[in-house]
Parts: structure tokens; sequence; C-alpha cells
């Protein structure tokens, strides 16, 4: 096992690398000229903005998924996880309290270990092209928030996935397969009733012309939600979006202020239009089945792990137990699942455009195309990908790929 790690790790690093080189490459050939089907539309300023801003995301990107490579080794073959399990064998505790202690440890220190690279995306990264709005106060702030989520829901959630995996039931991986769904499917619903508030501000759209046309559009679609909300997405950044969030009666519409400042309320309905394509086209339920299935399989591929000797000795950890099987899964995970990523985006890009094609038929297709356009250039998005690239990282296609499937539509 600890050869097959290194293997995948290593080939998916330098293939990383290997992308992020011909995109950077790619980049820089056409940062001279903006694409015929934006020229009059983004200036040439901007143009060259969004490439040299994507070309330093990229390459912090490839820093991080090199730190994250070595981490990785840290806790398995270079023995952080057997020497944190010791230290918390040695206190005599019993085996569920050593469990969430160790997981508990892993996860606070992973999150330690991240703070570097997110000062530096915050503080660096997105300072020096203007999109920073984080203060070091504001930064410090949402770490203790997270912390403490952590503790109120973190925690209690860990002790339950352990004590489910230390029962005797013989198909504890199931069991856990519930709960892990169900979780997921709770955070669905509260996380925009309950967490989002605690990190930013959402008031009512008070704009009573905007709130018509929307409201129009969703009675339109039999389309009901909690309403329609202006976040301050301005307190940290500049970029815009809007989308929907929640699950069932818990569903809202939320726009960034930074959205709302940049386009007309015939391009907001526009946007509007293609987020609601996603609801209308069942892209939500059938990521939920997706999310399901591959939870089923973790679950399942843990219960198999879990009883494998091989498995613990191989990854650097000597006395097999629930704690140690959950934990390994989850940091090796990331170096096999890495591959998959482009059968992810493909299907992503496939709703974006089905998504798209709905919004086609709600709204004028020149004004979702003047809002992408304003879009991509307040958010600096690069116009010209590599496009294997783009294949392995881009949940939404390229833009004049995008605009070019929009222009067909236009009756």
């Amino acid at each position: 096992m600890d050869i097959v790690l290194i293997v995948a790790l290593l080939t998916g690093f330098f293939l990383q690398a290997g992308l992020v080189r011909r995109h950077v490459k790619h980049i820089a050939a056409h940062r001279d000229k903006v694409p015929d089907a934006f020229a009059g539309h983004i200036p040439l300023t901007a143009h060259h903005k969004a490439a040299d801003y994507t070309r330093a995301r990229v390459r912090l990107g490839l820093a991080d998924i090199a730190v994250n490579g070595a981490l990785m080794l840290w806790w398995t073959l270079g023995g952080l996880l057997e020497a944190v399990d010791a230290f918390w064998r040695s206190a005599g505790l019993v085996p569920l309290w050593t469990g969430v202690g160790v997981a508990s440890t892993y996860v606070l220190f992973s999150a330690l270990l991240d703070v570097p690279l997110s000062l530096w995306r915050a503080f660096g990264l997105e300072q020096r092209f203007g999109f920073n709005r984080v203060t070091p106060r504001l930064f410090l702030v949402d770490l203790l928030k997270q912390g403490a989520l952590f503790v109120v829901i973190g925690i209690p959630l860990i002790t339950l996935v352990l004590w489910t995996m230390i029962g005797s039931v013989t198909f504890w991986w199931l069991y856990l397969w519930l709960i892990w769904l169900g979780f997921s499917l709770i955070m669905m619903w509260a996380y925009p009733a309950f967490i989002a508030p605690w990190f930013n501000k959402f008031r009512p759209l008070a704009d009573e012309a905007l709130r018509r046309r929307i409201e129009a559009l969703l009675q339109r679609n039999g389309f009901a939600s909690q309403g329609i909300f202006v976040m301050d997405g301005s307190s940290r950044s500049t970029h815009g979006n809007a989308y929907f969030t929640g699950l069932g009666a818990s569903k809202r519409i939320v726009f960034f202020d930074t959205l709302i400042g940049e386009l007309s309320h015939e391009e907001i309905e526009a946007v509007l239009a293609h987020e609601l394509g996603h609801f209308k086209r069942r892209h939500i339920g059938k990521r939920i089945a997706l999310l399901a299935a591959f939870l089923f399989l973790g679950c399942a591929l843990l219960g198999w792990l879990s009883g494998q000797p091989w498995f613990y000795a191989d990854l650097g950890v000597t006395m097999p137990s629930a704690h140690a099987a959950l934990i390994l899964l989850l940091v090796i995970a990331p170096a096999f699942t890495f591959f998959l990523q482009p059968g992810f985006c493909w299907l992503s890009r496939r709703y974006e455009f089905e998504a798209d094609d709905f919004a086609a038929g709600q709204a004028q297709t020149a004004h979702l195309i003047q809002a992408l356009v304003k879009l991509y250039r307040e958010n600096a998005n690069t116009l010209t990908p590599d496009p294997m690239y783009s294949s392995f990282h881009d949940s939404h296609p390229p833009a004049p790929v995008r605009i070019a499937h929009l222009q067909r539509l236009s009756p």
C-alpha cells in the first residue's frame, strides 16, 4: 500500500504540474489579444489582469498540492499519525475517547497547517490583484468561528461516527453511510439559515422593481423560496456571485452585493434563470444521488480496509483501530480521487449547459451573455484557458465555449 500511495501521489503531482505548465503557457501566448467574441466588451488591460491573476492562482494551487502531498506522507509514512495515536493512548482513555482525541487532533492540526497558505491567498494573491477585502481581524474572527463550529458540530459527529464503528454490529459501515448522508442533507438544510449568517450579513432584497421581476420568474416556474437576500460579499472580496441554497422549505436566493451593483435588472434575471435551471433540470437531486453513491462506496471500502492488518502496517500505524482506519482513508483518498476529476468536471459542465438552455427560454440570451461577460471581467476569469487543464479543473465551460453556445441559442 505504501508503494501504491507514493506512485499515486507522484503521478498526480507531475500530471498536475504538467497541466499547470500547459495552462500558464497557453494563457501567456494569448495574453496580448482579447478573443474576438469579447472584443469591444473587455478591454486589453482587463484581459492582461485576468491572465496574470489566473497564472498566479494556478501556481499557488500547485504549491498547495505539493504541501498537501507532503503532509499526506508525514501523517502516514512519516509517523505523525502513529505519534498522535501513541500520545492519546498514553492517557489511558477508553477506545472511543482515545479515537475522538486522535481524530480531533488530526482535524485541528491540519487546519492550523493550512493557515499560512490561506493568509498568502488572501493578503498576497487576492490583495495584489485588488480583490481582497478581508482584514487581519476578520481573518482571525473567521478562524475562531470555524473552531467553534468544529467544537459544536464536528466533535459530536466524530464521536457518533467512531461509536458506530467501534460497535460490534456486522454491517456498521452501512449505518455509518446513513449517518454521513443524513448529516450532509441536514447541513444542506441548516447551513443557509443557521451557519451562513454567522459569517455574513443577509438582508432582504430592497429593490422593489427587481424583486417583482424575480418573483414573476419564480412564479412562472412554480418555484417557492424562503426569500431573496443580498449578502455582504464585499466585506471579504470584490468577486461577485449569485446562488440558490438550502433544501425544502429552507431554499433561498442569494445575491452578492457586488453583483447587484454591476448588473442590470434584465441581466440579474437572466443569471437567476440559469440558477433556477439547475433546480428545474433536477441537478440538485442528481448531485445528492451521486454524493450518496460515493459515500456508500467510501463507507464500504472503509469497512473492508479496517479489517486488513496490512492497511495499517503499510501506512505507518502499528496498532489497528477504528479511528486509525478512518483517518488513514481520509488522508490518502485525495491521492486517488484526483484521477476522477475529469469525470466530475465533465458532468458539471454538462449541467451548466443544460441550465443555460433553460435560461434561454426564460430570459433573453443576450442579457445572460452580457451578464457573463461582466462577471468574467470583474472576477478576472481567463478567457483563454488551456483545454486540457480546463477538462481537469473547470466545473464551468470555458468562457469562449459557453458564449458560443449561448449565441447559438439566440433567436
